[in-house]
């Protein structure tokens, strides 16, 4: 992963913020900073939350009941004007995705997250919300993990012409 980069972060469209402590929105990685400013600042975010929602899980290794945070607690409304939450993590691709997960510590967190994963997607489901791991290939254009990466973009733009 990228360097840790931690903090707090300072919205300025507090009324968005529906988390407990608006004062106490931490980020632990340059990453879930740029996420914490779109919520912040894009106009189809209606409410957001950091760390908000704790779930229940069983941990693979220890087989203990464990807690897991999601990162980001999003409401947005569509093109199209319809409204959807989601709970969104943010992790780098060696822990979301076992083809690049190499060291063993990366291939432990994968296994880990990959338990997390599993029961957010139950719970999400039973709430009717989406859930969504966004990694480097999706905030950064051009990293080695982004070239597999479909985007949502026309192949060509159509130009119009007045005669």
């Amino acid at each position: 992963m990228a360097k840790y980069h931690t903090g707090r972060f300072y919205p300025e469209n507090r009324e968005k913020y529906i988390g407990d402590n608006i004062n106490k929105i931490t980020y632990r990685s340059s990453w879930e900073y740029k996420l914490c400013e779109m919520c912040d600042q894009h106009p189809n975010i209606v409410f957001w939350a950091s760390e908000s929602l704790s779930i229940k899980y069983r941990h693979p290794f220890t087989k203990k009941i464990s807690n897991y945070v999601p990162d980001f607690f999003i409401v947005y409304v569509d093109s199209r004007g319809r409204k959807y939450t989601e709970i969104v993590e943010v992790k780098p691709m060696e822990q979301a995705n076992p083809n690049y997960a190499k060291s063993k510590k990366d291939k432990e967190a994968f296994v880990i997250n990959q338990a997390k994963w599993e029961t957010a997607k139950v719970y999400c489901k039973k709430k009717g919300i989406r859930f969504r791991i966004i990694t480097e290939a999706n905030i950064f254009n051009n990293t080695k993990y982004s070239k597999g990466i479909k985007k949502n973009r026309p192949k060509t733009r159509r130009r119009w012409h007045m005669s």
